[in-house]
């Protein structure tokens, strides 16, 4: 192997030219009393110049005290872990930590908003590398195909896994946070619904006159009398429901709170006809593609059972038993006022006036 000094002293560099043609840029330094060799690179790829200019900032290095090899090995690790702890990686992390407190379809929809719109523009970039201006970019492509509420989904999830990337020293900023007035506010739209007294009779009757099958007739005549999210209708298990005590009770999953809905005469009488039907499974109301009964109910199948009935989707949903229309519903069942802890309706506020004192007594009521 030939040997080229192209430097001086104890800090020299060396051009290697092996007996098979390879050529090296090699920097001998002395650092601790030990002699040390630094690769600058091959030749052609670095060239003389950016050899000389390699060896001497490795130079510097060691006059301030800095081993240059040690110092590579350092840089080069950092850029490994911050390669290990990209927006991707950590955003499957958060997912998988909390993913099982959500419903199936909630983290579906997570991991597809994720993969669809942020992965391929963020997820390689090191989580404590990215700025705002990048995932401001990400966000307005969303909005720019006129998706807005998305576009605000996809940022509240980005703010998410940036936290958790703080809380997990993966990074030391949350870029996302100023981002918020960047979005012009989404307009929800609420779920349709019948709030004109006159035609919530011919909505009964419509329900009470189906004739699909039992499964489905039965999660429509229920949906009006419980005052549930479509979701948790669908998923309703028969271990959470006494038909004795007449209560169906069960934890939100998104929220991990417990519900308590009482259970009228009518829905007790519904659920005890559906009952040798599907009560040795898991679900109430099951999937008709699942024999074993171990899977729920689609949405689509109460979907489509509503509009083979005629009744438009700009009409009503399935949601729209739900209140904000809460007061409406009510005053159709002529319910007691009852404590807010209460699974009637959402976000519905009941006066504290209510008498907490005798629960029989709006309990019964509620019934």
């Amino acid at each position: 192997m030939l040997l080229h000094g192209v430097g001086h002293g104890l800090t020299e560099g060396f051009f290697l030219i092996s007996p098979k043609g390879g050529k090296w840029w090699r920097f001998k330094y002395l650092f601790d009393g030990k002699e040390k060799l630094l690769s600058l690179g091959t030749y052609p790829d670095v060239s003389l110049k950016d050899a000389r200019d390699r060896r001497d900032e490795a130079r510097k290095q060691v006059v301030a005290g800095i081993d240059p090899g040690e110092h590579r090995k350092a840089k080069k690790s950092a850029k490994v872990a911050k390669q290990a702890n990209s927006f991707e990686v950590v955003a499957r992390e958060w997912y998988a930590k909390h993913s099982h407190n959500w419903s199936t379809n909630h983290s579906a929809r997570i991991i597809r908003r994720l993969e669809r719109d942020i992965f391929p523009w963020i997820g390689g970039s090191p989580v404590a590398d990215i700025t705002a201006p990048q995932p401001l970019e990400v966000i307005r492509r969303i909005e720019q195909r006129g998706a807005l509420e998305t576009a605000h989904r996809a940022l509240g999830n980005c703010g998410q896994v940036f936290r958790y990337a703080v809380a997990t020293g993966r990074a030391e900023r949350e870029p996302t946070g100023n981002l918020r007035d960047a979005l012009p506010p989404a307009k929800g739209t609420h779920f349709a619904a019948v709030t004109d007294p006159k035609k919530v009779g011919g909505l009964l009757r419509a329900i009470d006159t189906y004739e699909g099958t039992l499964i489905v007739r039965c999660a429509l005549r229920l949906a009006p009398l419980v005052f549930v999210r479509s979701g948790e209708l669908r998923h309703a298990e028969w271990a959470d429901i006494d038909l004795d005590t007449t209560e169906w009770r069960y934890t939100v999953s998104k929220t991990n709170t417990q519900h308590i809905v009482p259970l009228s005469d009518q829905a007790v009488e519904i659920l005890r006809e559906l009952h040798p039907l599907t009560g040795r499974g898991r679900y109430v109301f099951p999937s008709a593609r699942n024999p074993k009964g171990d899977r729920p109910m689609s949405d689509n199948a109460i979907l489509s059972a509503m509009r083979r009935m005629g009744i438009d989707k700009d009409e009503m949903s399935i949601y729209g038993f739900r209140p904000r229309r809460g007061p409406f519903w009510m005053k159709c069942w002529d319910f007691a006022l009852i404590p807010s802890n209460t699974n009637l309706p959402m976000q519905y506020a009941i006066p504290t006036a209510a008498p907490i004192t005798a629960p029989h007594t709006w309990w019964n009521d509620a019934k």
